[in-house]
């Protein structure tokens, strides 16, 4: 074949195209355990932050075995649902109707006392934010919190997922002394809300502050029947 002709060029670049497509796609396939082992070794070290509990991606696994007793799923109305707790993701939960979404829960025991973990999922600045809140006993008091975010600023509504943003959250409470839900408000720093517990917002991260509090609030009140059920 005359190297130099057109059809010879076209010919030798659709073969690379080709291979090249073929060494990604294995290479893809190849990888995709291990992304998927990471992906979950990062949603336990999420949730084992929610508990207070500081994680590797070496000792992640077994810390979270060690501590999450129980998971589920619930529906709209509290009841428990089948289902893998911790391979659904509430981004598409909140996508389908109302009466066809399920919440997962997760239980801990920390120095025997139960914590029940739950999903959070809100929009921040620039995209999705998401974490986890753990709660006493009681169903009301935090225990802690864990957030994370897809692209907000660094320096700014970035610092949602820092330790000292989550430690603010420690003992706040969701519900009012009458039992009534309210959430935990984000303020500025300073400012306070009647009747209900709040946490300083991120000086210059106004906008995903304001994503954070929404975000408690849409995302716990789906979980309210659970939480006040009769235990």
């Amino acid at each position: 074949m005359n190297k130099e002709k057109n059809s010879y060029i076209l010919i030798y670049a659709s073969v690379m195209v080709v291979l090249v497509a073929l060494i990604l796609a294995y290479t893809s396939e190849a990888l995709r355990p291990q992304q998927a082992k990471n992906e979950a070794i990062d949603k336990m070290r999420q949730i084992l932050a929610s508990l207070n509990i500081p994680s590797t991606a070496q000792n992640a696994e077994s810390l979270y075995n060690a501590t999450i007793t129980d998971t589920y799923l619930i529906d709209n109305e509290g009841n428990k649902s089948e289902g893998n707790a911790f391979e659904t993701e509430l981004a598409g939960e909140l996508r389908k109707p109302l009466a066809e979404r399920k919440y997962p829960v997760f239980e801990a025991s920390i120095d025997g006392n139960k914590k029940h973990i739950l999903a959070l999922r809100g929009a921040g600045l620039w995209g999705p934010i998401w974490g986890f809140i753990s709660l006493n006993e009681d169903n009301n008091t935090v225990y802690g919190v864990s957030f994370g975010h897809e692209g907000e600023t660094p320096g700014l509504g970035a610092e949602i997922n820092e330790p000292a943003f989550a430690k603010a959250f420690a003992g706040k409470k969701i519900f009012n002394n009458e039992g009534k839900f309210t959430s935990i408000a984000i303020v500025k720093p300073g400012k306070t809300v009647d009747g209900q517990d709040a946490v300083d917002g991120i000086s210059g991260g106004t906008i995903t502050s304001r994503g954070v509090d929404a975000m408690l609030y849409s995302s716990l009140e789906f979980y309210v029947p659970f939480l006040t059920r009769p235990q």
